[in-house]
């Protein structure tokens, strides 16, 4: 099917872009021959005196590349060649359409990203909707890639360098008023208005050029180039240090940029292909898309949903605890419309959590992040009770209350007395078996787990917990839940830990077992940062408090729960800081850090007293290795004890919930990305130098002689 609708209208040819089977347009490789085939044909066309490009679509103008065409291409083995053949292509394109010898604008009627951007910046005029939602932006770095169709050389060419890089190295689009400002765009229109104006352009200017087209033309800000001084030198430091050498899209764009601009554009655009191949070609670009955009919008989409029932949209629910986490989970359900009945064990409680959402509301609005009329109304469907009579409309209810077993069990015991009788029931519980919790419940058909992260109102991840006993009709209600908050749902199996505690504690627990070897604290948390998470184990451990780390100890030997699961790796450790040095975490004013009320957290000094430092500290690679090991050697048991089924939902999991570094994709696709023989080695290594818990099982050396992998390759390209 054709992607073009061709008419001429006094003289001048409307090109209208509509790409089959899409709400939005996307730059698709058949888009980009036939516009190549049509702009070959124009320029030999006497009859055409000049040619708007715009979207024959009702919104938008084009929003980017088909990422699953990329994740293909990235599977099935892209050569750098290939890849800069890609571009090139895209490049030659918008070079035909610069170079036509006749004046070509574009009508931009909403999004224009990536390619379309790009696409847009080889014409001559642009005329963009003064329609809020329209958005202009180059997102290629959130992508792991750079713009390979001329981005990085157009753009700072035509805004100037100092107002490109924040463009090309944030990704944030801006909208209409900005892109004036910026000069990206030469006029705001209305809507109706947009194909007139790009037209009337079009026949006043018959002899329209590129600025960089004319001759003796330099950039504007070329000395901003200079070292030291200059926004390219400071955004290349940022860009290191940020980055941490896991992320070479920044630094790719910068080089673009500064090697190009000294050059003429097409010289320009050539070092831009080479960097582009060489992202597209590794490994970082395709782990994050496959992961932060394909496999999180299925997720949203809910693709692990049962099939054959009807989709529920929630109106009242009930949660049971008004501390962090239940306020958490009451703030977002009231901010997507749902009537809220908080209830703790005295209406002061459950009143003075009411007021601590007030505040949180009150200063999400000044921030510009809720608008007022939204808080207020979020705030008023959010009732503060002590009563259990409160729940008799719920829909569903759901227990956020300590991680106590008999705690839980005497709320869910109150609940199902006042609850309607066909209500759905959902605990938060982070580390208990859900089918433990359900026989505390007369239907543990209707049971099931819903793990929120804090803080809530920014975790974008739920962690749906399938009991034994769950029927599908409830895991489909949670997952329509899920959905209406507007979180990313992933799915696993029963299990202590479930999941994400699991890989956490891992995570925290290697942590502890460094500081016993005799590991320099900062040296511990440094490597963690170097591996990409977002803090180290000892300061998370501070933040979620030590006392709970005693805490999951000891329910866990109550309840019987294999040694494995009792966290008890460095459980010395963590009483000694709990009972003789009285720091269990930030909250009690102090853990493995310090925090003096004045100037930033530090390290407590008493740690290199009691745990000696050895004289020979490991390398930051090997500590590295292991943080980032460990968590995957976890989610391989998690694969190989069925707690996880999909290789997607353990990724969105490690990355989405606990920190895992987006760069490898999550834990599963780290694995994947050395090739599980290599990965097995590894692990041995680790084995050998620091202990038996690194050691693989039988079961995933099977997997990795025979060469499997834990995403599948795909069979076919994605539409």
């Amino acid at each position: 099917m054709q992607t073009i609708k061709f008419e001429i209208e006094d003289g001048v040819a409307l090109v209208g872009i509509d790409v089959p089977g899409r709400s939005l347009n996307i730059l698709t490789p058949q888009l980009q021959r036939e516009l190549d085939e049509l702009f070959a044909r124009l320029a030999g066309d006497d009859a055409v005196k000049g040619v708007v490009i715009h979207s024959a679509k009702a919104r938008g103008f084009i929003a980017g590349a088909d990422l699953m065409e990329l994740v293909e291409a990235f599977e099935h083995g892209t050569s750098k060649v290939e890849a800069r053949e890609q571009s090139a292509y895209l490049q030659g394109l918008t070079r035909r359409i610069e170079t036509l010898g006749k004046p070509v604008a574009t009508a931009i009627g909403g999004l224009a990203l990536g390619g379309g951007l790009e696409l847009a910046l080889g014409t001559h005029y642009r005329v963009l909707s003064e329609r809020a939602d329209a958005q202009l932006g180059l997102p290629e770095v959130s992508v792991g890639l750079l713009p390979g169709g001329g981005g990085t050389q157009r753009l700072p060419r035509l805004i100037g360098i100092a107002q490109a890089l924040p463009m090309l190295l944030d990704g944030k689009p801006v909208g209409p008023q900005r892109a004036l400002e910026l000069g990206l765009v030469d006029e705001l229109a209305a809507p109706e208005q947009l194909l007139a104006r790009a037209k009337a352009w079009v026949l006043a200017n018959p002899d329209a050029r590129q600025p960089w087209d004319r001759k003796g033309w330099k950039p504007r800000d070329l000395g901003s180039l200079a070292f030291p001084h200059g926004p390219l030198t400071s955004r290349i430091l940022q860009a290191h240090v940020a980055s941490r050498g896991n992320y070479p899209a920044p630094l790719a764009i910068l080089s673009c940029v500064g090697e190009g601009m000294v050059v003429d554009l097409d010289t320009g655009l050539r070092i831009e292909r080479n960097y582009f191949a060489q992202l597209l070609t590794g490994p970082v670009a395709r782990n994050l898309i496959r992961t932060q955009f394909i496999n999180k919008a299925a997720a949203d989409k809910l693709v692990r949903r049962p099939q054959g029932f009807t989709s529920r949209s929630f109106t009242r629910i009930g949660v049971l605890g008004a501390g962090q986490m239940g306020a958490g989970i009451a703030r977002v359900a009231a901010v997507a419309g749902i009537e809220v009945a908080l209830l703790d064990a005295s209406l002061e409680q459950a009143q003075a959590a009411h007021a601590r959402l007030a505040d949180e509301l009150a200063r999400a609005v000044s921030r510009g992040q809720l608008a007022g009329d939204k808080a207020e109304a979020a705030l008023a469907r959010i009732h503060p009770t002590a009563d259990y009579a409160e729940l008799g409309a719920a829909e569903l209810v759901i227990e956020a209350v300590f991680e106590d077993l008999a705690v839980k069990a005497e709320v869910t015991a109150r609940a199902v007395s006042a609850m309607p009788a066909d209500a759905l029931f959902a605990s938060n519980t982070s580390t208990l078996p859900i089918s433990l919790l359900a026989g505390q419940f007369p239907r543990p058909a209707d049971f099931i787990g819903l793990h929120f992260f804090s803080p809530v109102e920014r975790m974008p991840l739920v962690e749906i917990i399938r009991g034994r006993e769950t029927s599908d009709a409830t895991l489909a209600a949670a997952m329509d839940f899920v959905a209406q908050l507007r979180k990313t749902p992933i799915l696993v199996n029963d299990s202590p830990g479930f999941f994400t505690s699991r890989v956490f504690g891992s995570f925290v627990d290697e942590g502890f077992l460094m500081l016993e070897d005799g590991i320099a604290p900062a040296l511990i948390e440094q490597a963690a940062r170097q591996a990409g998470m977002p803090v180290g184990p000892l300061a998370v451990a501070d933040e979620v408090s030590l006392e709970l780390q005693l805490k999951v100890n000891r329910q866990a030997i109550e309840l019987g729960f294999e040694e494995r699961f009792q966290r008890g790796a460095a459980i010395d450790l963590v009483k000694t800081m709990v009972n003789e040095f009285h720091r269990p975490g930030r909250r009690a004013g102090g853990g493995f850090y310090d925090y003096p009320e004045e100037g930033g957290k530090r390290l407590w000094t008493g740690l290199a007293q009691h745990w000696p430092q050895a004289s020979q500290q490991p390398t930051l690679e090997e500590l590295r290795l292991r943080i980032l090991s460990i968590q995957a050697l976890e989610s391989a048991r998690c694969v190989e004890e069925g707690v996880i089924t999909d290789a997607a939902d353990a990724d969105l999991g490690s990355t989405l919930g606990i920190g895992f570094p987006t760069w490898t994709g999550g834990v599963l696709s780290y694995i994947d990305t050395l090739g599980l023989a290599a990965f097995v080695e590894q692990c041995d290594g680790l084995a050998e130098r620091w202990g038996e818990r690194f050691r693989p099982s039988a079961w995933l050396r099977r997997r990795a002689e025979t060469g499997e992998r834990f995403h599948p390759r795909p069979t076919q390209a994605g539409n």
